[in-house]
């Protein structure tokens, strides 16, 4: 029987992860993956966990608060830039990345650049990238403390994070709720796919 590499997504669509095209999914599709996507292998001191899809809201809250004057097209790149997860339903924790391999590198540079094909993302500038970095690193180290439950020396020595944990959720203001509290999956892709059509 021949390998079968495509997956069927909730919509019915087939998505082929050798060969992605921008047309294999809906937006609802990347939004339920992502909400279904966890962070840090699913472990929280919360009674659910982190969704990829929370997380990209937060850091897009992050580079609304840095760059108020951000274009759209900035901030849907920010939004997405994680996107592949939810295809893939898979955020890979950092202990496991080296052995991953070159196959699978590649497979997500295929879906990243089916994602950016299909919302018509612009490439990164050095500017432009230090500073998602430095944003999306930060919330990594709050996500850390807050929501995956280690101590705050442990960030530095352990995880090799050097950015200050920050106290308040960036989603608080916006959104209400208990601060730092993971969502449940129906809420979080709702609130992605509202906020990738309002910057679409």
């Amino acid at each position: 029987m021949e390998s079968r590499a495509w997956v069927r997504l909730p919509s019915g669509r087939r998505l082929d992860l050798l060969a992605p095209t921008p047309f294999d999914w809906t937006d609802e599709d990347l939004a339920v993956g992502l909400s279904r996507t966890f962070r840090w292998g699913g472990h929280s001191v919360w009674p659910a966990p982190l969704s990829v899809a929370q997380h990209s809201l937060a850091v897009l809250a992050l580079r609304r608060a840095a760059r108020p004057a951000a274009t759209h097209d900035a901030l849907r790149r920010e939004l997405l830039h994680d996107a592949e997860e939810g295809l893939t339903n898979f955020d890979c924790i950092s202990p496991l990345k080296p052995f991953l391999g070159e196959g699978f590198r590649l497979l997500q540079q295929r879906l990243s650049s089916a994602i950016a094909s299909r919302y018509a993302l612009p490439p990164w500038g050095e500017e432009e990238r230090k500073l998602h970095k430095r944003l999306d690193i930060a919330m990594a180290a709050a996500e850390a403390v807050h929501v995956a439950g280690w101590a705050r020396a442990e960030v530095r020595a352990t995880l090799g994070i050097r950015a200050a944990v920050m106290e308040a959720d960036p989603l608080a203001a916006g959104y209400g709720g208990t601060p730092w509290e993971p969502w449940p999956p129906e809420l979080a892709a709702a609130r992605f796919l509202e906020a990738l059509r309002t910057l679409a």
